[in-house]
């Protein structure tokens, strides 16, 4: 615990066999209370990786749902367990565990609902083996939901992210996509309700077992991120529509 708080890291897990201990050996357990892995469902030995590391809660798809599925999974089980800080963690070894207690301190004070883990912030990416393309690709559609949602955050599509227990109860994540573009519409339901989010350096590790998506999911995320933040900025002008397709913001729109 953290201020009284109750931390719980989950770790939304697809064929992370080679990644995960090493994940997992660097969580600051001092301040962590339970971890939370969910497999969808690996072809590896993800499962008994995790079962060897004793880690408490394991949650096995029975076939692979996606990247959202596997979040939504973590998070309501994280809140189950009465979570006051849920920091969504990859198991791919390519963000730092060590950062766990400057973004739990965040929000355990009250300073911030949401912390994020950004790559972007210092040098980290590029240095850390971030792929040319990506890192472009990043700042391009980062600037560009930036303008459309009347946000200054540095990065969008980080996979590290802090949360408080209220946030998560008070979003409706379950209408959300099972697919990657999960991410990026929880945030916008987080900013479309005034939340100020939070950011932390992070530096960045891309190495050969670090997760990724190929060119070509990547392409359609990257629309799907433009949709997400077209439909942010055209319900905030004042068009009566649902503000995702697969999406409700709140219960009063």
């Amino acid at each position: 615990m953290l201020n009284g708080k109750k931390i719980v890291v989950i770790l939304p897990a697809y064929n992370a066999e080679s990644t995960l201990e090493k994940t997992y050996r660097e969580i600051p357990f001092d301040i962590v209370d339970e971890i939370i892995l969910t497999d969808d469902f690996s072809s590896d030995y993800t499962v008994s990786v995790a079962k060897k590391l004793g880690i408490q809660h394991i949650i096995e798809h029975q076939e692979n749902l996606g990247y959202g599925a596997n979040q939504k999974s973590c998070y309501n089980k994280a809140l189950d367990l009465n979570a006051d800080i849920v920091v969504m963690l990859h198991p791919d070894y390519q963000y730092n565990p060590k950062l766990i207690p400057a973004m739990c301190s965040l929000i355990s004070n009250d300073v911030f609902k949401v912390v994020l883990g950004s790559r972007i912030l210092g040098k980290s990416a590029l240095k850390g083996g971030m792929p040319l393309y990506k890192y472009f690709s990043n700042r391009v559609l980062t600037l560009i939901q930036n303008l459309l949602m009347g946000q200054k955050l540095s990065e969008y599509h980080t996979g590290y992210r802090c949360f408080s227990g209220g946030i998560l109860r008070e979003i409706n994540f379950e209408d959300n996509s099972n697919d990657f573009i999960f991410d990026n519409q929880l945030l916008a339901q987080i900013c479309y309700k005034g939340i100020e989010i939070g950011e932390i350096s992070c530096p960045a590790k891309y190495e050969k077992d670090s997760s990724s998506i190929n060119f070509g999911r990547s392409v359609t995320y990257g629309l799907g991120v433009l949709g997400v933040s077209l439909r942010y900025l055209l319900q905030k002008i004042g068009f009566r529509f649902k503000l995702f397709a697969s999406c409700k913001v709140s219960k009063t729109l």
